[in-house]
């Protein structure tokens, strides 16, 4: 079910740019909106949200050069280009990134604009005479995303900004100093609990719009990365993140797709695995970017105009899965044959292993327009989740852990785990969280929370410092964070660069 969110900003009272010298400032609008007369309906509420998920959007789209959702999975060693020109690619993939790179500069602007647009509603709608209910759900769905921006955030980038108020003209925040790393994941759980308790948003619904099921998984996610690295918070985060992942699975509210078809359908979005999907309409705000960059350069198999090669599976990575493995049979998740558009009759083997889990096959068919949604959340993810805090937790994996994992497992047809240590469980999940999740942007930020590197030839997980890819480069402690892009350390003096950039 296609969610209709119009995600366009509010005039006026919407902060829209984040790297020009007017960082966090108020646009006036020349035609009618003002703080006197906005914020004073409830419609006004609910466009101020939908533009706060605006910038969801604004990192998975695509362009012949690449797209900005590229940036974590070149830093993996498991994803290859065709595309030469591809400068912001090529240079993280061969680990010579650089604060010029324009992923980075997307990320942060495009973020911190949907924090600004956060900010606002949160400081605002609690001012609206309207539904109490309605309005405590609408402030949910604001801290959620705010904390969802923050998380992706301070994963990149290490201490960041910590805006939580409006920014005015005479704002000491017009040039914020970067904060602890520890005080943002603070203001990310203040968010989340808040929604927890307060928000009566529903479990799950079929609407695009956040959820208790997102809120909860979500946390779930944020609890375990506090476990592992930078904070290392250790045990008590463990049982956080196995609780909140048990209050998902224990809802029954969403399973695993029998099919992974299922996985990129119209039919299928915002149901069943989907916890919580990145919302894109044909009619409204449909784009072919993410179809564009996933598919062979120039192999004429789509009647799109462009096909850019931008990303395909590194082969060595391909060859980790399984003797048997359904995830890597031709059109899972990944396929290298399809047939030309010149000719429907004709099949070719396009050389590569590309990846399928987003493939809209209408588009490329015939309609050459998409609104394929991007997946944040899935069960599959919930499921490793618990699978991996559960095993901390009880210093060994019990059923319920192996039920966990051995359902994915069970449905990629190879064999059930059993008879694991500790360790030995430890590094299944991780694996299967290699195979299970791969190209979702995931992965780099499991390497950085665990500190640890999957070797495509040894099948086993190095040390992340001192990982060499298979086609060369190795990973330095720099490759922890990436770097705060350059125009935002030219406009605001209290930034500091992070080490070795």
């Amino acid at each position: 079910m296609k969610n209709t969110i119009y995600y366009s900003l509010i005039a006026g009272m919407i902060v829209i740019g984040m790297s020009a010298c007017d960082s966090f400032l108020s646009q006036s609008d020349p035609s009618s909106f003002t703080k006197d007369n906005y914020y004073t309906q409830p419609s006004h509420a609910e466009a101020a949200v939908s533009s706060i998920y605006q910038d969801l959007r604004s990192v998975r789209g695509g362009g012949f050069g690449g797209a900005t959702w590229l940036m974590t999975e070149f830093q993996t060693g498991i994803a290859n280009t065709e595309l030469g020109q591809a400068t912001n690619s090529l240079d993280i993939r061969q680990l010579d990134n650089s604060a010029a790179n324009d992923y980075g500069e997307t990320y942060w602007e495009s973020y911190y604009r949907g924090i600004a647009n956060a900010n606002e509603a949160i400081a605002n709608i609690p001012d609206i005479q309207m539904d109490e209910s309605e309005k405590n759900q609408f402030l949910g769905e604001a801290r959620f995303l705010r904390a969802y921006y923050y998380f992706t955030l301070v994963r990149l980038f290490g201490e960041i900004p910590l805006i939580l108020e409006p920014v005015g003209l005479n704002s000491e925040q017009l040039a914020p100093e970067r904060s602890p790393v520890g005080d943002v994941y603070n203001a990310i759980i203040e968010d989340l609990t808040w929604v927890e308790q307060n928000s009566g948003l529903p479990f799950n619904n079929q609407s695009g719009r956040v959820t208790m099921g997102a809120v909860k998984t979500l946390l779930s996610s944020v609890y375990l990365t506090m476990a592992g690295q930078p904070l290392d918070a250790g045990a008590e985060y463990y049982q956080l993140a196995r609780d909140k992942a048990a209050e998902v699975i224990n809802s029954e509210e969403y399973t695993l797709f029998d099919s992974y078809d299922d996985l990129h359908s119209d039919a299928t979005e915002n149901t069943g695995e989907h916890i919580f999907m990145v919302q894109f309409e044909e009619s409204i705000a449909g784009h072919t970017g993410l179809q564009s960059v996933t598919l062979p350069y120039n192999q004429d198999i789509s009647v799109l105009s462009a096909e850019t090669g931008g990303i395909y599976v590194q082969q060595e990575f391909y060859d980790t899965y399984e003797s048997g493995d359904k995830r890597a049979e031709e059109k899972q998740f990944y396929f290298r044959e399809f047939t030309r558009a010149t000719d429907r009759t004709d099949t070719i083997d396009v050389g590569n292993w590309y990846i399928y889990k987003f493939f809209d096959t209408e588009t490329h068919l015939s309609s050459a327009q998409s609104g394929r949604n991007w997946p944040l959340f899935r069960y599959a993810e919930v499921l490793l989740i618990y699978a991996e805090a559960e095993n901390e937790v009880n210093n060994g994996p019990t059923p319920s852990a192996y039920e966990a994992v051995n359902s994915i497992r069970r449905r990629a047809e190879i064999p059930d785990l059993s008879g694991l240590s500790q360790a030995e469980f430890r590094e299944a999940v991780w694996e299967e969280k290699w195979h299970e999740l791969s190209y979702e942007n995931k992965l780099w930020f499991d390497m950085v929370r665990i500190r640890k590197a999957y070797n495509l030839e040894t099948e086993e997980f190095d040390d992340y410092v001192g990982h060499s890819f298979v086609y060369g480069p190795t990973l330095t402690e720099r490759e922890l964070l990436y770097p705060i892009p350059a125009d935002e350390l030219r406009n605001n003096q209290n930034l500091i660069q992070n080490p070795g950039y």
